[in-house]
């Protein structure tokens, strides 16, 4: 599916060519044999986006058709995912999903691939700050029963190395550690001494290491690594970090050890099963450089549901698609693109007029920025966006929000009703300023925090909110959405 925009980025389609992979079984969804790896890391920032990023390089030059997967709710790195895979990446999140779910959404994503890579979230037993594994990418490679492979950052360290993995591997002996991938390392002689201190005392397997290298680091912004979609040096960077792993590190062991998988635990299935309605309507879905951040699973859980998604460019598109019932604006960076987004009048016309005729409108986060008044940019530029909703953000030197977040609707909105809760999460350097009296959608609540705070904007058929919301966390989200927009056709 073609995205518009000056540069054709595409959606990639449900569907791929697998006739260039003949010589490699595929897997069915009657299959229970699912080769899987996780590459999970010590944490933050240690390497495991770049690693795994020239594993899937690798795989797929090696002819396996890959399915990527990240732990958490992150959109970025799914985005470099399946650049190199050319199958949508998927996120799992033991605390945003039950433990069924996570299993049937990673079941359902693998069908037609033969080898899955996922990606972990922060450090290995890094989850919910509530002190559970919830969230992990422990508590994840626990509950699909997935050997790990550890990347331990190497600068610094000689034999503390196997002090470090060995409690790893003893924190909880239920998550299979089943090699160590060693980052930044300078030198034979130092990779070495790390090798040593790691199999004399962990009885884990070092599978080789990645040098220190400036050129294949992937840059970086306010909301962690820059989408794949911006970047068009990406390819030539994946193909520059499969080349230095396969190098490095022992891919034919990696291989060995996806395909030791035991087959997946049972589970009940339904998310995706057992659906029996159809609400069918026309949804524009804007998607180009500002606004990308979707969950695939969102996408797909809408469709098996009636509605028919259309794509449309809010920087680069005159005019909405024709004839739509609702609009649906994800994450993303319109702060970076405001200039761009204000100046495209004919656009934001167009969107007055639907609101004007009635089309169901959710903005999530970036999409509620653009639906607001105003947006300020980081240098206080003020942009007019589309004034759909009153208020304005702007954008600020730190952090405003970040984290796992319960939601409580504290009104009727077209996602949910009064009293509803949810799971979701935020990730946001804007502040939000309404006028008094501005009628909120919810009350968020985090752990540690004693006092709720107010989220989401309400009027008539529109909502705004920081809360990303992943539609299988609870799929009525999603049919309320849906036939909030049948009652106006």
């Amino acid at each position: 599916m073609l995205i518009p925009g000056k540069n054709n980025y595409h959606l990639l389609p449900k569907t791929f060519d697998y006739t260039c992979c003949s010589s490699v079984t595929l897997i069915t969804e009657n299959s229970n044999y699912y080769p899987r790896i996780l590459i999970a890391g010590t944490h933050s920032g240690v390497g495991k986006t770049t690693i795994t990023l020239g594993l899937m390089s690798v795989l797929k030059d090696k002819g396996y058709v890959v399915q990527g997967f990240k732990a958490g709710p992150d959109y970025i790195d799914p985005s470099h995912h399946t650049a190199i895979t050319e199958r949508p990446s998927r996120n799992l999140d033991t605390w945003l999903m039950s433990r069924d779910v996570c299993l049937e959404l990673f079941e359902h994503a693998f069908t037609g691939s033969n080898m899955a890579v996922i990606e972990g979230v922060m450090g290995l037993y890094d989850g919910c700050l509530d002190g559970t594994e919830s969230g992990s990418t422990a508590h994840l490679a626990k509950v699909l029963n997935t050997p790990v492979v550890l990347v331990v950052d190497a600068k610094g360290l000689s034999r503390s190395a196997g002090a470090i993995v060995l409690g790893y591997k003893h924190f909880d002996r239920e998550v299979k550690i089943q090699g160590v991938i060693l980052n930044r390392v300078r030198s034979g002689r130092h990779y070495t001494s790390l090798k040593n201190s790691i199999e004399n005392y962990c009885e884990i397997p070092v599978l080789g290491y990645v040098p220190f290298h400036e050129e294949i680091m992937l840059p970086e912004r306010h909301l962690g690594l820059v989408p794949s979609v911006e970047q068009e040096f990406s390819k030539s960077a994946y193909q520059k970090i499969g080349k230095l792993l396969s190098a490095t590190v022992d891919i034919g062991k990696l291989v060995d050890i996806a395909l030791s998988s035991k087959n997946l635990p049972s589970f009940e299935k339904t998310a995706f099963c057992g659906v029996n309605e159809q609400v069918p309507c026309r949804i524009a879905v804007a998607m180009d450089e500002a606004f990308n951040f979707y969950y695939q699973d969102n996408l797909d859980l809408l469709e098996l549901l009636g509605a028919e998604l259309t794509y449309f460019s809010p920087i680069y598109d005159k005019y909405l698609p024709a004839d739509i019932d609702g609009l649906y604006i994800g994450g993303g960076f319109p702060e970076l693109y405001a200039s761009m987004l204000a100046s495209n009048t004919t656009m934001k016309e167009s969107i007055r007029k639907a609101h004007r005729n009635g089309v169901v409108m959710y903005g999530e986060c970036g999409g509620m920025m653009y639906l607001l008044e105003k947006l300020t940019d980081f240098k206080n530029n003020s942009h007019e966006m589309c004034g759909i909703l009153k208020g304005t953000t702007k954008m600020e030197n730190k952090r405003q929000g970040l984290g796992y977040v319960l939601v409580k609707a504290i009104h009727d909105t077209i996602l949910c009703m009064k009293g509803d809760t949810f799971k979701a999460h935020e990730f946001h350097w804007s502040s939000l300023h309404v006028p008094v009296g501005a009628q909120y959608a919810y009350e968020l609540s985090k752990h540690g925090d004693n006092t709720p705070k107010q989220d989401g904007l309400i009027a008539n058929r529109v909502l705004g909110s920081y809360s990303h919301v992943h539609f299988l966390t609870e799929p009525k989200l999603a049919k309320q959405l849906l036939h909030t927009i049948a009652d106006r056709i």
